[in-house]
């Protein structure tokens, strides 16, 4: 076979001497293949490719994103696209990046929402994706700037201390409650609260 025979070449003409070439070539090749991985990564989680490479999102998610409290404020501070949706701890971050693989064929590559249409009639199966997926991981990138321990209650009016004491109580999680903030909320179907999860795979001690 023709990868034996290329594989049995190498072997022959890195013999002796030649054998440190091949070692260099093969570790210049690793540190390219690296830098090129961690450069797409980081690209890849930037506010400006999710919202502005595929028209699908700039015509969707990130003009409804545009003026809600995550994108303007009075502190200034904004949690852009990837705050959200991507992982912040490294193993989770490998792993959301390799299934994005099935957003890219799913959506973009088979046009399943190119038109407001056909986004708009799968609205509440993509929010559903993304309420399940948070729900799971017990809404783990919203704790990324929300710190249940070191809420104020005293700085919450009655109704915000009575509604996270039962969320405490009933094992909520953050997304349970605070859905369509930054995009609207899908029109005649449930809500985050009805679905139903692997209350397993929710980080045991991490719920709010």
């Amino acid at each position: 076979m023709l990868p034996r025979r290329v594989l049995g070449s190498v072997r022959k003409w890195s013999k002796g001497k030649k054998a440190i070439i091949v070692l260099l070539a093969g570790f210049g090749l690793s540190v390219v293949v690296l830098i090129l991985t961690a450069t797409t990564i980081v690209y890849t989680s930037t506010e400006e490719f999710c919202s502005t490479t595929c028209h699908e999102m700039t015509t969707n998610v990130a003009m409804e994103y545009k003026g809600t409290v995550h994108d303007k404020n009075r502190t200034g501070v904004r949690a852009v696209c990837p705050d959200c949706h991507i992982p912040h701890a490294p193993i989770p971050l490998y792993i959301r990046k390799m299934g994005a693989v099935h957003d890219l064929w799913g959506h973009f590559i088979s046009h399943s929402i190119d038109t407001r249409e056909k986004f708009l009639s799968k609205r509440q199966e993509l929010a559903e994706r993304v309420w399940i997926y948070m729900k799971e991981n017990d809404s783990r990138e919203c704790r990324g700037c929300h710190t249940a321990a070191k809420m104020d209650p005293e700085r919450q009016s009655e109704k915000a201390q009575a509604r996270h004491a039962k969320a405490k109580k009933e094992r909520l999680t953050c997304i349970d409650c605070h859905f369509a903030i930054a995009h609207t909320e899908p029109e005649g179907g449930v809500g985050p609260q009805e679905l139903e999860v692997d209350k397993s795979l929710i980080s045991k001690g991490a719920i709010f």
